[in-house]
């Protein structure tokens, strides 16, 4: 059976529980029991075969000089059909596929202050800003293309289970924000997204795993647990757009913070948590 083939990653089942407890407040759809987290899955669709919901609540990702711990559970979710290389995947009813999760980076802005090389009145303001203790700054990882019907979303069952080449794809840009930088402050973009290309094998200096596999009784649902996905190859392009009309100044600013743009071996990612793949006809049963 196809949806047997599934793995993601490790830890994190109490904060997977929270999580699907919030959705089922919220469902598009509402499946009951065991299958309650998959109320997002796209069930109007016919042909879909399986429903997804994958909590990632460990891991982390290195972009450039920063290293951005996973501390907010990230929720992936939506359904496919076809298998292997041909998986489709379609996005969560709602649109939520890839859950807008802040995560904080570490240091923020701490220790920073405008260039002398700045314009007084520019030098000025910044530096107001981080006297102001507005120096924290968050990172948001966002899936870009569609997040509703067929997505940009790569799963290849096969090579999760045979630890080789990638599992997992997502087209994503990075989110920074904070008071200074506004609120358009990206690496990456929706015509250039940074390709996140997971795999449960090896990647650069990081190796992944498979994980651990446990099934209900009418084999109609799959968890995984214990395993590790990981992309050590990326390449992360310059940060744009930090410091609404000020970016000419910021952008660089904010560059050589990062160490960005940064080249194949220099980034890392990686996801642990839980992983449910259900069976869509069951979980269309339950309602």
């Amino acid at each position: 059976m196809r949806f047997l083939k599934r793995k993601l990653v490790a830890g994190g089942a109490m904060a997977a529980m929270l999580v699907f407890a919030a959705t089922a407040l919220a469902s598009s759809h509402h499946p009951k029991g065991e299958f309650a987290q998959f109320g997002e899955c796209p069930l109007n669709r016919v042909t879909i075969t399986d429903c997804i919901f994958s909590v990632s609540s460990g891991g982390g990702f290195t972009v450039g000089t920063k290293t951005v711990p996973l501390v907010n559970p990230v929720t992936l979710q939506g359904g496919f059909e076809g298998a292997g290389e041909a998986i489709q995947f379609y996005g969560a009813e709602n649109g939520e596929t890839l859950s807008k999760t802040p995560q904080p980076v570490p240091g923020g802005l701490l220790g920073v202050k405008a260039p002398t090389s700045w314009p007084k009145f520019i030098q000025d303001w910044f530096n107001n800003q981080i006297n102001k203790g507005l120096t924290g700054v968050t990172a948001t990882v966002e899936l870009t293309g569609p997040s509703k019907g067929l997505t940009n979303v790569k799963l290849n069952t096969t090579n999760l289970l045979i630890e080789e080449g990638t599992a997992l794809g997502l087209p994503v840009k990075i989110k920074l924000s904070n008071a200074i930088l506004g609120s358009n402050c990206y690496i990456g973009s929706e015509s250039k997204p940074v390709p996140l290309n997971f795999t449960t094998g090896t990647s650069g200096a990081l190796t992944g795993s498979a994980g651990e596999v446990e099934f209900n009784k009418e084999f109609t649902l799959i968890t995984i647990s214990g395993g590790k996905l990981v992309d050590g190859t990326y390449a992360a392009p310059a940060a744009s757009g930090c410091g609404g009309i000020f970016s000419f100044l910021v952008d660089p600013l904010v560059n050589s913070i990062l160490g960005l743009p940064a080249a194949s071996g220099k980034n890392s990612a990686t996801l642990e948590g839980v992983l449910k793949d259900a069976n869509a006809k069951a979980v269309k049963a339950s309602e």
